[in-house]
């Protein structure tokens, strides 16, 4: 049993996976589709789904600074909805402000070139959105 973390831009997807234990997450791929067909992305996901015996999904949602949700976190929730309708899985929301900025910031002192960053940037977004949640379940007692 694992858990798939997402991070949903508007040309690619980061995923990450955790480990069987859902102790630790580990980035794991971008899928990249034309601009804003998020659709297209959902058969790719449920073959992924499939192969690691994902139990849940962690989604980010990209909130405004201010708490309130904008047009992308929308589009997100719109996603969710599809997601779970076509896998029939629970598919979790966790606050991903700044996640792109960490990733990014993590990426720059591995000392990676600014195109090996852009490649990147996606799936180490997805996993830190899904070790947060991690974190924070095993926080509220599950072991």
């Amino acid at each position: 049993m694992r858990y798939l973390g997402i991070d949903l831009g508007s040309k690619t997807i980061g995923l990450s996976l955790s480990d069987e234990t859902l102790t630790i997450a580990s980035s794991y791929k971008t899928i990249h589709f034309d601009n804003e067909d998020y659709i297209s992305t959902i058969s790719e996901i449920m073959d992924i789904v499939k192969e690691f015996n994902i139990e849940k999904i962690v989604m980010g949602l990209p909130k405004n600074m201010n708490n309130t949700l904008g047009e992308r976190a929308l589009i997100t929730l719109e996603y969710k909805k599809q997601l779970e309708k076509a896998l029939d899985i629970e598919v979790i929301m966790m606050d991903e402000r700044l996640t792109s900025v960490i990733s990014n910031s993590i990426l720059i002192e591995a000392d990676l070139s600014r195109k090996k960053r852009k490649k990147k940037v996606d799936a180490v977004a997805a996993q830190i959105i899904l070790q947060s949640y991690l974190d924070k379940e095993k926080n509220n007692g599950r072991e």
